[in-house]
C-alpha cells in the first residue's frame, strides 16, 4: 500500500519566509524512508487555527490523503493551536500515538511532559501532530513509525458509512 501523505508545517516565522523550515523536510524524508510513504502535498501556514484546519479538512476530504504529519504549535506558547485545529478536524482520536510520543520523548527531556499534541482520524486520514524542532520530529516519528503501516491498513480496510455491505459469517 502506498501511504499518500501530507506534511504541514506550522509557524509563524517560517510563513513568513524569516526562518527556514527546517523540520518539514525533514519530515518529508523521514515518512519516505521510515515508511515507505509518498509525500504528495506540503504546506507552511502560520499558527491560525482557522487556517491549519483548513488545510487538513481538505487534505483528508479533498485530496483523500492516507495520513497528514503536523510540525509545529504543540507545545504552551499562546499561539501554539495546531492540537485545537486538529481537534477541530478529527472525528476521532488516537491517543495512544501522542501518549508513546510523549513517553519515549520524556526518556530524551522532561520537557516532552509539555506537549499538547494529538492524533485522530477525519475520514481514513490519520492526523498526527509532531513537535516542531527536527530533533524531536527524528525521535517522535521513529516512536510511531512501526504501528503506523498497519494503523493506516486497518483504516483503508474500514467499509465505507455510506456503503452497505453484506454480513458474511
Amino acid at each position: 500500500m502506498t501511504i499518500r501523505t501530507g506534511i504541514l508545517t506550522v509557524s509563524d516565522r517560517s510563513a513568513r519566509g524569516e526562518r527556514e523550515d527546517a523540520s518539514g523536510p525533514l519530515l518529508a524524508q523521514l515518512a519516505q524512508e521510515r515508511l515507505g510513504a509518498q509525500v504528495t502535498l506540503t504546506a507552511i501556514v502560520p499558527d491560525e487555527r482557522a487556517e491549519i484546519a483548513t488545510i487538513l479538512r481538505r487534505w483528508a476530504d479533498e485530496d483523500r490523503l492516507d495520513l497528514v504529519l503536523t510540525t509545529g504549535g504543540t507545545g504552551l506558547a499562546p499561539r501554539d493551536v495546531t492540537p485545537e485545529a486538529t481537534r477541530d478536524v478529527i472525528e476521532r482520536e488516537t491517543p495512544g500515538l501522542a501518549e508513546a510520543m510523549r513517553a519515549a520523548s520524556l526518556r530524551v527531556t522532561p520537557h516532552a511532559m509539555l506537549s499538547r499534541a494529538v492524533a485522530g482520524i477525519r475520514g481514513r486520514c490519520l492526523i498526527v501532530n509532531l513537535p516542531g524542532s527536527p530533533k524531536a520530529v527524528r525521535e517522535n516519528l521513529d516512536t510511531i513509525a512501526p504501528a503506523l503501516p498497519h494503523g493506516l491498513a486497518l483504516l483503508q480496510e474500514a467499509p465505507d458509512a455510506d456503503q452497505h455491505h453484506e454480513h458474511r459469517a
